[in-house]
């Protein structure tokens, strides 16, 4: 399953977006975020649309069944527990979540963030953990961009505060890649060469963990 973050409709409906939702261990947190966009005002639902339409192509190319966890980049939503809900579904062997990031303009590259609390036991944790750095070394190897210079360590980022994967019952990760708020980053995202070059990346990541 392919989860591109955030939404088109997203901003114009606030009351939606912001109403709260169990997040995992416990916790709530809103719906879902509107994302970031570029200075320029590229949006980042935009890109993670575009990027996991372009990643399921080539998946689908290799005979893999794809599902996404919204139909276009039109809509609001869907919340947070509601796409780890649809994850969780029979027959879904992994989630990647692709989204990009939005922190200060000095800052650039990718990182790639797995749940350090691993709610669905060792043997998933393991599973989770082999995809992460699969698609990390894909990443590394072709997609243009660097490790994160401003988060996490060598473009990883253990966190415990999203939903997605706080509730996962199946292997999954949570890619943010690049920074959008960064203009080196910013132009490799708005360009669809660049997209194209991250998808073929993140495509390689997941069929090497596939095997």
């Amino acid at each position: 399953m392919l989860n591109p973050g955030h939404n088109g409709g997203n901003a114009a409906n606030p009351a939606a977006i912001n109403r709260s939702v169990p997040a995992g261990f416990g916790e709530y947190k809103a719906c879902d975020t509107t994302g970031t966009n570029t200075n320029a005002g590229y949006p980042e639902h935009a890109f993670n649309w575009d990027v996991t339409l372009r990643v399921r192509s080539l998946l689908q190319a290799h005979g893999v069944r794809v599902i996404l966890t919204r139909p276009n980049d039109s809509g609001v939503g869907p919340c947070v527990d509601e796409r780890a809900r649809i994850g969780n579904e029979a027959g879904v062997d992994a989630v990647v979540s692709i989204h990009a990031d939005g922190a200060p303009t000095d800052g650039h590259g990718f990182h790639v963030c797995e749940d350090s609390r691993q709610p669905a036991g060792a043997a998933i944790a393991r599973q989770s953990h082999a995809l992460t750095v699969a698609v990390h070394d894909a990443l590394l190897k072709g997609s243009g961009f660097t490790t994160s210079t401003y988060l996490g360590s060598n473009g990883y980022y253990p966190r415990d505060d999203l939903a997605g994967l706080n509730s996962a019952t199946v292997p999954a990760t949570f890619l943010e890649i690049g920074n959008m708020r960064n203009a080196s980053d910013a132009a490799r995202q708005s360009s669809a060469a660049g997209r194209q070059q991250v998808a073929v990346a993140v495509a390689a990541g997941i069929l090497a963990w596939l095997g």
